[in-house]
């Protein structure tokens, strides 16, 4: 098995080699300020489909389109609205993806057949430095196996991905640890379709109309992450009120149950010498950030049981608890 190549970030050389393989149809994981993403050429249909078939996600599942400048959008997408500009204006490049009409110059296997788009314009300086390197529209879903947490360091990708991708650019953490807001400005109302780094708070700041999906109403989606499973390491998660509940929690296991804690709230001592792995958050956005590297810990630590505490479903914890349910069902 081909190893997958380590680009270093610091060297221009490196993010020119990983670009020229972008062009030359490969699949190229790197950071963004969210997670790490999986790039490919968005106009070639050959490309798309190795992302696909690297990840094991189905086809039906849309990619978001990272560009480089808002200046590009023309290109790839019309009937650009207002809303639209308002939202990149206050928001862009950051963890925000806009739906919008496609043109046909985005390979239609991106979109999963729809016509429409998401795009997004990443703020990490060397997702930057790689767009504007290749200049062309970079199709990058998750750099994980299909179902699998997301991953926020280049080990988690090598981990999923390592001989089933080309290359991957390296870099430090990802500062967020969560996926991007996605927007659906195409309906009636703006539309939030998935919650991220960009709250719902926020953008009804910029446009307070903003609507929040409810996928118990409405099952047609135009986001990537709300069709399938996804999010779930190998241990059952559960999702708990807070620490005194543990041990509910786990009493209908057996007295060998590996078991792991995630959360804001402090254990009490005695339980928490009885669990395998715990780690405390100084607030929302420290446990956004720490979410996927725990799940995967856990896994490599043979975790049978996380335990997550729950927190408000306001700001960034609207998202945190989105990720946590899905992480959860069975």
């Amino acid at each position: 098995m081909t190893r997958t190549a380590q680009y270093d970030p610091t060297r221009l050389q490196d993010i020119i080699e990983a670009a020229t393989v972008l062009r030359n149809g490969g699949c190229v994981a790197f950071p963004t300020e969210t997670v790490f993403g999986l790039g490919v050429d968005a106009t070639n249909s050959i490309a798309v489909q190795r992302a696909f078939a690297a990840k094991g996600r189905p086809s039906d599942n849309p990619l978001i389109v990272h560009l480089h400048t808002p200046s590009q959008m023309d290109l790839y997408c019309h009937s650009i609205s207002e809303v639209a500009y308002k939202l990149i204006d206050r928001f862009c490049p950051g963890p925000l993806t806009i739906v919008l009409p496609r043109r046909d110059s985005i390979a239609t296997s991106v979109t999963a057949g729809l016509e429409t788009v998401a795009i997004r314009f990443p703020k990490h300086e060397v997702a930057q430095a790689l767009l504007r390197e290749i200049n062309l529209p970079i199709a990058a879903p998750s750099a994980n196996l299909s179902g699998r947490p997301s991953a926020t360091t280049w080990q988690a990708v090598i981990e999923d991905l390592d001989g089933r991708i080309d290359g991957v650019v390296c870099g430090e953490p990802c500062e967020i640890g969560i996926e991007s807001t996605v927007v659906d400005v195409t309906r009636e109302l703006p539309t939030v379709l998935r919650c991220g780094g960009v709250t719902l708070e926020q953008l009804r700041e910029v446009i307070p109309e903003v609507a929040m999906h409810d996928q118990q109403i409405d099952s047609s989606v135009n986001s990537p992450g709300l069709r399938h499973r996804h999010y779930q390491p190998t241990a059952k998660v559960v999702l708990i009120n807070s620490a005194t509940e543990i041990d509910r929690a786990t009493k209908t296991f057996d007295n060998d149950l590996r078991c792991g804690y995630l959360g804001i709230e402090k254990i009490p001592g005695a339980i928490a010498s009885k669990l395998t792995h715990i780690c405390y958050c100084d607030n929302e956005a420290d446990y956004a950030n720490s979410l996927f590297r725990f799940f995967r810990e856990c896994d490599n630590l043979e975790v049978q049981l996380i335990l997550c505490q729950g927190v408000d479903d306001t700001g960034l914890g609207r998202a945190l608890m989105d990720r946590i349910r899905r992480a959860s069902c069975v």
